[in-house]
């Protein structure tokens, strides 16, 4: 049963509080949350103290908490609302995977590492609103996710939609639109796994091609490979097969590029 409290924390959309000791980190967050049409209103905290004092407001559903800040750290928090007879939900968001186990023993929503996409944002939402009101409800929407990149210091969006290609480097990945290319603290196999519904296909190890953007595919030499623009990339013999096929199944009248 959803209680009293729960509901009101439901009713007309969700009141959640970013919390994160680098300015930068929240503004980027509550950017996301604020464009979630199940967010009603997104408040802001910048120290574990200052969260607490924000508790004070009942109509606070949810917690969007950084793990490493000083003094109060996030884990800390975590423990002090579990004396709480009805604690608001807890999402950690993270730079961190070490601290895991210990967020999910504290009953955690779910675990976010940062750099946080929309997509994985708005599951993170879904579980927060089944949490609160004992209903599962739908999977996210599988919007077209906005990547947070940085770019000469200065952080900004880029849409999944405009990457035409992304190339592994090390532990990173490297997404390339049609006029830029953004290092990204993802590694080509994450993104293999998520982007592989949104039309996105590992064609060599180190590449990952978004299909609408492919012109050309041709065998030169006994090797496969296609042209995404001015590029030629690689395609290795054991991809080439599931290449064609995904090719050919979205070769439908009536398609275009976004």
């Amino acid at each position: 049963m959803t209680g009293p409290d729960e509901e009101t924390a439901v009713d007309g959309g969700l009141h959640v509080l970013v919390v994160d000791d680098e300015l930068p980190a929240i503004e980027d967050l509550a950017y996301l949350l604020r464009a979630d049409d199940r967010v009603r209103e997104v408040s802001t905290a910048s120290t574990g103290a200052a969260a607490l004092r924000a508790l004070d407001d009942r109509d606070l559903a949810a917690l969007f908490l950084d793990i490493r800040m000083p003094g109060l750290s996030g884990l800390d928090l975590a423990r002090v609302l579990t004396h709480f007879e009805h604690p608001p939900k807890i999402v950690f968001v993270t730079a961190y995977e070490a601290h895991a186990v210990d967020a999910f023993e504290l009953h955690a929503v779910d675990y976010l590492l940062k750099p946080v996409g929309q997509e994985r944002l708005a599951e993170a939402v879904r579980r927060v609103v089944a949490e609160v009101t004992g209903h599962p409800g739908p999977a996210a929407p599988a919007a077209d996710e906005m990547i947070p990149v940085e770019l000469a210091g200065v952080i900004r969006f880029v849409r999944r939609s405009e990457v035409r290609y992304a190339e592994a480097h090390g532990d990173y990945a490297r997404l390339y639109t049609q006029r830029e290319s953004y290092l990204v603290r993802t590694s080509l196999t994450a993104l293999e796994d998520a982007w592989s519904e949104a039309g996105f296909l590992r064609v060599h190890r180190s590449h990952l091609v978004a299909l609408a953007y492919i012109d050309e595919m041709y065998i030169e030499s006994g090797r496969c490979a296609v042209r995404v623009g001015d590029m030629r990339l690689p395609v290795s013999r054991r991809n080439t097969r599931a290449l064609r096929d995904r090719l050919v199944r979205s070769a439908r009248p009536g398609t275009h590029r976004p």
